[in-house]
């Protein structure tokens, strides 16, 4: 067994060791979970939470990498949740992303981790949310939550961060794409990274012009801003963190971040009452219950929803 006030502790200390093992027991849903998160719930809600998500080729994980050193410029301790797409064999992540910013992993005030999809669709690992809780009671300032490649349906990171920037790139359609997968809804930043390419300013222009033609912005409302970034060579980045920043005290200024913390928590609860739920039925196979219920609909006595209601009835004892 753990012993988890040491351990978190020693996380506040900003010992990744301790981070990286709670962590660990978050991924690995350990029995000690419940005990864990008790333990960092009265030290969460200071971190700032950057989603960055986009198709893949578009330089997420260097954006990602730039940030780091632009906020580490400014003082902040960062955590970096990247999401890598899970391994076939050990189901572990790839641990591309991690490669890709090693320049920072000498740095105590910075914290990278890959975390494995597992299966899970919508561009994050099932267990970010709580990942995030961990490196938020570990004293981070800014968390940088950075995406598997997504696709038309995988935005699943507007829910989980305060702020979500999508990146697009010259010459890969994205524009087209965006138009498509619902992207405009989520973006509050939106970056054209590899600015110095062919094609930069009609990118721009036409995610400029998409933005027109969602829905209408009254006086006082967000407008997302475009970002032209060279993040390999750091140009634009300040700029990016400029718009992040706006963003942040627009939110604040109108009870936006608390309304979307608010959201992101009963989300959460939502998912391991669910979660817990499907275990719960899962353990009914062969029960008698079950068998019981399908007798019925199969001779047409019952419909599979009042059935439904009966086991939901039965397993929540109401």
């Amino acid at each position: 067994m753990v012993d988890v006030p040491a351990l978190v502790a020693q996380a506040r200390e900003g010992r990744p060791r301790a981070v990286a093992r709670l962590i660990s027991l978050v991924e690995g849903a350990s029995p000690q979970l419940r005990e864990v998160m008790a333990a960092l719930a009265p030290l969460t809600g200071n971190a700032y939470v950057v989603g960055l998500t986009g198709s893949p080729g578009v330089g997420k994980s260097t954006s990602t990498s730039a940030l780091v050193t632009a906020y580490r410029r400014a003082g902040k301790r960062v955590g970096v949740l990247a999401v890598d797409p899970s391994s076939p064999f050990s189901g572990g992540a790839l641990l591309g992303d991690r490669v890709r910013m090693s320049e920072h992993a000498s740095d105590p005030g910075v914290y990278i981790r890959s975390m494995a999809t597992r299966g899970h669709l919508g561009g994050l690992a099932w267990s970010a949310p709580q990942a995030i809780r961990v490196l938020d009671a570990a004293g981070c300032d800014v968390i940088l939550v950075e995406t598997v490649g997504v696709g038309q349906s995988e935005v699943e990171i507007a829910g989980q961060a305060d702020t979500s920037v999508v990146l697009l790139a010259p010459g890969m359609g994205d524009g087209i794409q965006a138009a498509k997968a619902g992207i405009l809804e989520i973006g509050d930043v939106y970056v054209v990274n590899k600015a110095d390419r062919d094609g930069a300013d009609a990118t721009a222009r036409e995610l400029n012009h998409m933005l027109g033609l969602g829905e209408a912005r009254g006086p006082g409302d967000w407008r997302p801003p475009i970002v032209k970034t060279v993040a390999a060579r750091g140009e634009g980045v300040d700029e990016l963190v400029e718009a992040l920043e706006k963003h942040r005290a627009w939110m604040e200024e109108h009870g936006v971040l608390a309304e979307r913390r608010k959201a992101r928590a009963a989300r959460e609860v939502e998912t391991i009452t669910i979660t817990a739920l499907r275990e719960r039925i899962g353990d009914l196979h062969g029960d008698r219950r079950l068998d019981a219920l399908a007798e019925r609909i199969a001779t047409g006595a019952l419909d599979p929803y009042a059935a439904s209601d009966e086991l939901l009835a039965s397993l929540t004892g109401n």
